[in-house]
């Protein structure tokens, strides 16, 4: 069964040497289709370049990320915009606000979070949300959207099953990748409690590996073990979890079905 990784981040240096047999490793494993968040206007030529030379296999996003937010960020989306007329984005981000790292620029996040938003809106497109120790204030935004026809996922989930539940609720996705193959992860309960449909799989390569492969470098080929994570979770086959997953994918980002 084919799957999809929703997110990942294959124009990094860290693929500099080897994103071809990457990318190879990926198709092996049936995992057709591989979705490239942007960071930063230092990044975007690297992603736009790599979806146009795998145009059948990488798709891009149009987003700056909320680490990335200085106090120059107006400049950033202003640029980042312009971008939208020249090229096919499935999705805006990847977006939202991290109070983890460093919480100088916090309202600066915020503004330039509900700025995707509006972006979303405008070119109807799903979002992708980072929500690191800001999950309530995500929340509250999202809602604040609520009856525009905003959609999108929830990517790299780490909250409660409260909030999966309202997630789920609001119409969104939740994006679950290596985390949960780790056993301190709290991801048991979420996985368990929200249903399939309500779920897609992503790896945040080269980040968030895997077990058994935890502190190496992620990438897209490693999606199975989540996979599989998953379905021992819910009690499903392999399959049922790819069939419904990758459904899921392709409804949200609007993707052809291989």
């Amino acid at each position: 069964m084919n799957l999809i990784d929703t997110h990942a981040h294959l124009y990094l240096p860290h693929f500099s040497g080897d994103v071809d047999r990457v990318i190879q490793n990926a198709a092996d494993k049936n995992v057709i289709k591989i979705l490239l968040p942007n960071i930063d206007l230092k990044s975007a030529g690297p992603m736009l370049e790599l979806c146009k030379r795998y145009s059948s296999q990488c798709y891009p996003m149009l987003g700056l990320h909320p680490t990335s937010v200085r106090r120059d960020y107006r400049h950033q989306l202003s640029t980042l915009e312009k971008m939208a007329g020249d090229n096919e984005f499935v999705a805006i981000g990847e977006t939202g606000m991290d109070a983890y790292w460093d919480t100088l620029f916090l309202s600066e996040q915020e503004a330039s979070f509900i700025t995707h938003l509006e972006w979303a809106i405008k070119l109807e497109l799903p979002v992708v949300i980072h929500s690191r120790k800001t999950m309530d204030k995500i929340l509250a935004i999202v809602k604040s959207h609520s009856g525009t026809g905003l959609r999108g996922v929830f990517h790299a989930f780490s909250g409660s099953v409260d909030q999966a539940v309202e997630i789920a609720d609001l119409g969104f996705k939740i994006g679950i990748g290596g985390v949960v193959t780790y056993s301190n992860s709290g991801l048991g309960p979420v996985i368990r409690e929200v249903d399939l449909k309500n779920i897609i799989l992503e790896t945040d390569s080269p980040y968030l590996t895997p077990v058994p492969h935890r502190g190496r470098r992620n990438e897209s080929a490693y999606l199975t073990f989540t996979a599989e994570k998953i379905a021992g979770l819910k009690g499903l086959t392999f399959e049922e979890v790819a069939k419904v997953t990758t459904g899921n994918a392709c409804e949200l980002f609007n993707l052809k079905p291989e």
